[in-house]
């Protein structure tokens, strides 16, 4: 009698009660969610940075082609004008390039072609380069605020 009961015992011990595995279940599922929100502002944040960098790279190749022919490229010329030299007025006289390495150019981190102004709105002396971010859209805020070569205010 006494074994039987123990082994009464025993069997209980190894098994999970449906209530215990649905707790369970719950607290996974909360943790992944917690988990991804945090995950995902991560990646937006990565995103933001590397466009700053496709930004200083692009004003780099922007200064090289200011060097070799005494201006920036216009506005119509745009980007364009470091991989290809311009035919367009004003046409440069001591274009060496392509400017950027491969000879294309970059898309922003969400596949949005970047934003080039001459004169800047922002920069009047020299020019405004940037990426409208997230949202693809002018302005925004937070994490689709526009991504510029100007100084935040």
């Amino acid at each position: 009698m006494v074994i039987a009961r123990c082994k009464r015992i025993v069997r209980r011990r190894f098994g999970f009660t449906l209530i215990e595995l649905m707790v369970v279940m719950v607290i996974l599922v909360l943790l992944a969610g917690g988990v991804s929100v945090m995950v995902v502002g991560r990646i937006e944040e990565a995103k933001r940075a590397r466009a700053k960098m496709d930004i200083q790279a692009l004003e780099a190749a922007l200064d090289m082609y200011y060097a070799h022919n005494g201006r920036y490229p216009a506005t119509e010329q745009g980007l364009r004008a470091l991989i290809a030299k311009p035919t367009t007025e004003p046409i440069p006289r001591n274009w060496q390039g392509p400017y950027l390495k491969h000879g294309r150019l970059p898309k922003d981190p969400w596949g949005n072609d970047y934003q080039y102004i001459f004169p800047g709105k922002h920069n009047p002396d020299s020019f405004d380069l940037y990426s409208f971010g997230r949202d693809g859209k002018e302005g925004g805020v937070g994490l689709d605020a526009d991504i510029g070569n100007w100084e935040e205010q």
